[in-house]
Parts: structure tokens; C-alpha cells; sequence
């Protein structure tokens, strides 16, 4: 590589040739231990290259490991993923070889809360570390969670077996305000020393690219250095966005602080390990890439490599090492236009386009295989162990544009099972995006928040999620999930929180558009169009379950109406229909309403007659704890009678003034119900109500003439 153009940049070779001053450390990063465990073939691909860097770290006597986050491929690893982790830096970390380097900085800071250990495992005198490892979290293996410790991740696991120094977590505004009273991002550095060479290693762990980019730009990344910083060699672990994805959505590379040296670049998988100079600025920048294909992308099939990076002084060279056990992947890009031109085919004919895509993954296959023999031959050339044949990944990118019809991929892909490690995903179809509808619309807003001629205010009062997830799926011309279904589910999830609104519906369209074609033996060529008709079939059926559904709604809510209404003219009817108890409100059996607040009080006086009526079991417990005779009270007298025909003593006169002062009771809808079913049973036995009614009034008038002494009064007998 070129020398550098800038006088503080750090040169590429090393000149000094005293052991005791060089710092040798072994650079991986994304690794993703876990990725696809379940999977048969590519089940064990990521652990496999994880033992492999460690025993290259072995194997160049490295004085430790830097890892710039993703260790694990999941934030919660499996169990066998931690077990089988922890067994291999237990195996090559572990041993009684001294650590050269000394450990300069406070070792108890950012250990675990509570406990004595520190928090570099080398300087606890119970463990024999042989190879520290220092570790940043990435976005696959960050912290969650707030539990009393924190929000923790697997590495703090790690860290608290004593295998791994889990460094970078600590990103939250600074504490001592007087300061740093604007907050930010606090990076204090791990340093080290052996010889004359010192080391500060500064990390930092996934946090969310648009916060990265704004305390970058705001100049809120407060790094701790020590006072002779031009000194040491300053390394920055880093795991960010660098290809631009959005305005805020990556980490410019030229806004780090100009101290730093060398920036170790994790969460991009391609492999830039050859550091790269940054314009206008005096550090390098490396990409190690990931360890194993996590997607079957161009960037994922450039050779996988980990870097020896040896520092001297401020001095440094960087030696990057072919991994050996990675999956051989090979990817290629067919267009079938002017394939069928070269070769003499028909875009019409699918059986010929089938034949050359066959004949092209065989060769694609011929390749990785030949590149796979030639990287082991050149291994056991220098000694080392043969590596057993493996499955290579094949990608077989496919443009159709001007194709009108084309296979099923994943049954093609079924032809190559046991020959390739992803018989599901060999082929992929992609079409050249046309922009001739834009082109027509250039100066029409998309969207109606896009209109010029608006204020800020109507825009954001314009803004709705439905009417945006509506036109996104609109847009996305769905082939098997029908876009009203999908636009209710998604509405759902924003606005109900409903977790599981998605995944349902599309489990139930997905199930109803396979069973549809399952029950008629469709040939291949007709595939597609039967899975259209299905899926049109689906939204008729999920348009005609949500009007149901309306139906039913709106019945309910006139039910509801009705028994609301019922209840009200249940408090208005006449109290003839209350009989024998059948409503318990004691004061409309013993005296006439307080005046008219409802018209059931009204129509009480307006009748000729009021029904005979025993008291209650609760009328007479209330009556009895009062003191008052109300038990010689057998019926109600019309009201039409002169005062004389009325008999109303002394003491019931009494009565009726402090009844007056209760309000009266009102009627509950239970108790019209229980009502209204009372007077179903009596219909259901009219002789027995007739006897017990002749009963009831010669009872009363028995007890009238009794109580009456000599006067007349006449009891008149309800009828049905």
C-alpha cells in the first residue's frame, strides 16, 4: 500500500524489531455464532470458523483477541450456542501462558455491580488466562431488558465466567453535570502497555445509527484520553452503518476524533481488511467482515479473512489470514434477454429456459468445488490438515424482464438437493425497475402530505398510518396475501398492540389460498394463475366475514337498544303487573307514590283498583324492626273512595310521613327481568293464581272489616 500523504498518519511497517515491544492482536468481527443451527447443513458453519479463529490466535502467539461485536447471532443464544462457546474460549484462553501486556487503567472499571472481581479477567489472581478477549456488542447481541442489573446481554455472561472483558457497554449522558452539562456519549479506554509501546483501546457498542450521527456531528462523543495522548496508539472498535442507507442512517467516516489511529469497522459483512485511508483525516480505517454468509449477497462472497495486527510504538501492519473452514459461496448474475440471444432460445419457451438455467448452477457448482480443492491443496502444502469436502452456497441471480412466464424457484432448487448447501434459494428472479410511471408524474405529489401548496401543520394533520401502510401495500402489488386483509392486520399492530394480528391473518390466508389449490390437480404451468384465483378467492371470503361480522355488530348494538328500552318501559308500567312479590320494592305495596316523577306513580292512581297484595318477607323485617303494624295492612283501597271509606289510623298516618322521606327504590333491569319471568310462570298456571288471588282477597277483606270497625270497605278483585 501506498505511504500515507499525511504526516500524522501512522505508517505500515513496522522497523523497530524488538519482541518486547511489539503488540500482536488477532482482529475478527461478526462472527454470528448460532446462525442457522437447526439447519442441517449450514448448522455448525459459524462455530466452526469461531474455533478456527481462536486457534489461529493460538497458533501466531497473539497477546489477545479483538472482536467488534455480532459474537452471537441472536440476542437470546441457545443453549447449545453458549454451551459450545463457553467450551471453546475455556479450551484456547485459558492456560498458564503469561499475558505481556500490562493493564495500565483502572481494572475495576465497568465490572459487575456488587461483586470483587474486576473486570479485566487477566489481573483476577483465581483465573489463568492465556489469551484475553476484548468484545464489543453488536445490533444482533446488544443489551436488553431492565432488570435490577440492568439491561444485560449474552457477553455480560461471558464476562461474568471470566472468559470474555465486555467493554463498550456504558454509552449513557455523563453524570457529572457540571462537566458535561450537554449529555452524550462517554468512551473511556482500556489502556495497555508492553515495552515502550502503549495502547488505548476505545470501545463502542451498537447504538442506533441516527443518535451515532447526531452526538458525532454535535460533538457529544466525549472520549477519555490520557494527558500524552500523541503518545499512544489509539484504537476505535466501532459496530455502525458505513454504507449510507438514509440521511441519518450511517456513521460518516471522517467524523472521529483526529487522536485516533486506527478504526476497527465491525457490522459490515464484506471484507475490507486492507486498512483504507479516510480523506482529510490522519487515521486508517479496516473492515475484517463477517465470519460466516449471514445472506447470499455479493459482499458475503468475497474470501472470508481475519487480520494479525502487530503495533509498535505508533508504528503498525496489519497481515490479513484466509479462513479456511468458511463454506465456499459462489454467485453469479444472468440476464435472459440476451442469454436467449447467445444461445439460441425462445423467452417463451419454459422448458429451454429451464434447461440453461440447469446447465448453469452445474457450473457454478464445477466452480466452488475447484476453488474449494485448490484452497485445501495450498493448505496441506504448508502443512496444515486436510479439510473434508463441503456443500458450497450457489446463487444464480436471474434478471426476467421480457420473460412472460417463469418456474417455480424452490422446485427448481430440489434438483440440486445434496449437491449445494441451499437447494431452497439457488435462484432468485429480479426485474429491471422501469421508471416510466414516475416519469409522467414528475411534478404530481405521490402523497397529498407531499403538496407543496400546503402548511406544515395540514401535513401533519394529513398524516395517518393507515392511509400510509394502504398505499405502501398498494404499491407492493402483493401476489398471495390480499391487501385489504393485510392493511386491517397491520392497523391492528399499531393500534391495538396486537402482537400476533400479522402472523395470523397471514397464516390463515396462506392456509386457505394452499388448500384451495391442493383440491385440484393443477398442473405446473397453471400454478400461478390458480394461486391468483385463490388469493382473489380469499379476499372475497375475508371481505364477506368482516360484513358478517358488521351484521352481527350492529345487531348486538340493537339487541342492547331493545333491552335498554325495555328496561325503560318496564319502569313505566302499571304496578298491577308487579304481583305476589314479584319485584321487591316494599313502598309501592304499602302507601300511594310520592308525587309524579314518573309515569309509572301516574298511572298507579289513574286505574279504579290496585291488586291485593301480601308483604314481602323484607317488607315485614323492616316493618317489624320499626315498631310498626304494618302486618294488619292487607290491601290498597281506591283511591276514588271518600276519606271515610278509607281507613288510615294513627299510627299508620305516622308511617306514611317517614316512608315519604325515603326515595323510592328504582327497578334494575335484573329485577324486571326476574320480574317479567314471574309473570310468564303465573300465566303458565292460571288456576292455582285464581285460587291463590280468592284466597288473597278473602283475606284482606276479612282483615279490613276487622280493622275498619263497622265502617265499609270494598276490596275489588284484579282480573286478568
Amino acid at each position: 500500500m501506498s505511504s500515507p500523504s499525511n504526516e500524522n498518519q501512522p505508517p505500515l511497517t513496522i522497523t523497530t524489531r524488538r519482541k518486547e515491544d511489539i503488540i500482536k492482536i488477532m482482529l475478527a468481527t461478526d462472527n454470528h455464532i448460532g446462525y442457522m443451527e437447526r439447519d442441517p447443513a449450514r448448522g455448525q458453519d459459524a462455530i466452526n470458523t469461531f474455533k478456527e479463529i481462536l486457534e489461529l490466535a493460538v497458533k501466531h502467539d497473539v497477546d489477545f483477541i479483538l472482536l467488534s461485536g455480532d459474537l452471537f447471532h441472536e440476542n437470546r443464544p441457545s443453549r447449545d450456542c453458549l454451551y459450545r462457546t463457553i467450551a471453546l474460549l475455556r479450551e484456547y484462553t485459558l492456560s498458564n501462558k503469561p499475558v505481556e501486556v500490562e493493564l495500565l487503567s483502572d481494572p475495576d472499571e465497568g465490572k459487575a455491580e456488587g461483586f470483587s472481581f474486576p473486570a479485566i479477567n487477566y489481573e483476577d489472581p483465581n483465573l489463568n488466562v492465556g489469551i484475553p478477549v476484548f468484545s464489543i456488542h453488536g445490533n444482533h447481541d446488544d443489551p436488553q431488558g431492565a432488570g435490577p442489573e440492568g439491561a444485560l446481554c449474552a457477553l455480560d455472561l461471558l464476562s461474568a465466567t471470566g472468559l470474555v472483558n465486555y467493554i463498550g457497554k456504558v454509552d449513557l449522558p455523563s453524570s457529572n453535570e457540571a462537566t458535561q452539562p450537554t449529555g452524550g456519549i462517554q468512551v473511556k479506554p482500556v489502556l495497555l502497555s508492553k515495552g515502550n509501546t502503549r495502547l488505548a483501546i476505545y470501545g463502542v457498542g451498537n447504538v442506533k445509527d441516527q443518535r451515532m450521527h447526531y452526538e458525532l456531528r454535535s460533538n457529544r462523543v466525549r472520549m477519555f484520553m490520557p494527558r500524552d495522548k500523541d503518545n499512544w496508539f489509539n484504537i476505535l472498535m466501532i459496530h455502525q452503518n458505513r454504507v449510507k442507507h438514509g440521511p441519518q442512517e450511517s456513521v460518516p467516516e471522517g467524523m472521529f476524533d483526529d487522536s485516533i489511529n486506527l478504526v476497527v469497522w465491525g457490522h459490515e459483512h464484506d471484507c475490507r481488511i486492507v486498512p483504507e485511508e479516510v480523506a482529510g483525516k490522519p487515521y486508517y480505517i479496516t473492515q475484517p467482515g463477517s465470519s460466516v454468509a449471514t445472506s447470499l449477497s455479493d459482499g458475503e462472497a468475497i474470501p472470508k479473512k481475519v487480520a494479525l495486527l502487530e503495533i509498535a510504538g505508533r508504528e503498525f501492519q496489519m497481515t490479513p489470514i484466509l479462513l479456511r473452514t468458511v463454506r465456499p459461496f459462489v454467485i453469479e448474475e444472468v440476464v435472459l434477454s440476451e442469454a436467449a440471444e447467445e444461445e439460441s432460445f425462445s423467452l417463451t419457451e419454459k422448458t429451454e429456459i429451464i434447461k440453461f438455467l440447469r446447465s448453469r448452477v452445474e457450473a457454478l457448482i464445477q466452480r466452488a468445488s475447484q476453488e474449494f480443492a485448490e484452497r485445501n491443496a495450498a493448505a496441506v502444502s504448508n502443512g496444515e490438515e486436510p479439510l473434508e469436502d463441503m456443500l458450497p452456497l450457489v446463487r444464480l441471480k436471474v434478471d426476467v424482464t421480457g420473460v412472460p412466464e417463469m418456474g417455480n424457484p424452490v422446485r427448481f432448487g430440489q434438483e440440486f438437493q445434496g449437491r449445494v448447501a441451499n437447494p431452497k434459494d439457488v435462484l432468485v428472479y429480479q426485474r429491471a425497475k422501469t421508471a416510466s410511471r414516475k416519469s409522467v408524474k414528475m411534478n404530481v405529489p405521490e402523497l397529498s402530505i407531499d403538496d407543496p401548496n400546503i402548511s406544515i401543520s395540514e401535513r401533519l394533520a394529513k398524516v395517518r398510518v393507515e392511509q400510509l401502510v394502504e398505499e405502501y401495500l398498494r404499491a407492493q402489488e402483493l401476489q398471495l396475501i390480499g391487501q385489504g386483509g393485510m392493511h386491517d392486520a397491520v392497523q391492528m399492530f399499531v393500534e391495538k398492540d396486537d402482537s400476533t394480528s400479522i402472523k395470523t391473518y397471514i397464516l390463515q390466508s396462506l392456509k386457505h389460498i394452499f388448500t384451495g389449490v391442493e383440491r385440484n390437480d393443477i398442473d405446473e404451468d397453471e400454478l400461478e394463475e390458480a394461486l391468483i384465483k385463490a388469493r382473489e378467492q380469499a379476499e372475497i371470503q375475508y371481505k364477506e366475514q368482516l360484513e358478517k361480522k358488521a351484521k352481527s355488530k350492529s345487531k348486538g348494538k340493537e339487541k342492547e337498544a331493545e333491552e335498554d328500552r325495555m328496561a325503560v318501559d318496564s319502569m313505566e308500567e302499571d304496578p298491577d303487573d308487579y304481583r305476589a312479590g314479584s319485584v321487591n320494592n316494599d313502598d309501592s305495596e304499602e302507601e300511594p307514590a310520592p308525587p309524579p316523577k314518573k309515569r309509572a306513580t301516574t298511572t298507579s292512581r289513574s286505574k279504579n283498583a290496585v291488586p291485593a297484595t301480601k308483604l314481602t318477607t323484607s317488607a315485614k323485617s323492616k316493618s317489624s324492626g320499626n315498631g310498626k303494624a304494618t302486618s294488619k295492612k292487607g290491601l290498597f283501597i281506591d283511591d276514588s273512595e271518600d276519606d271515610d271509606q278509607s281507613f288510615q289510623g294513627r299510627e299508620e298516618e305516622e308511617e306514611d310521613e317517614e316512608e315519604e322521606e325515603v326515595p323510592k327504590k328504582r327497578i334494575n333491569r335484573s329485577a324486571v327481568l326476574s320480574a317479567l319471568g314471574n309473570k310468564a310462570t303465573k300465566k303458565a298456571a292460571p288456576k292455582n293464581q285464581t285460587t291463590t288471588r280468592s284466597s288473597r282477597t278473602t283475606t284482606a277483606k276479612s282483615t279490613a272489616a276487622t280493622k275498619s270497625k263497622g265502617k265499609k270497605s270494598q276490596a275489588i278483585e284484579i282480573s286478568d
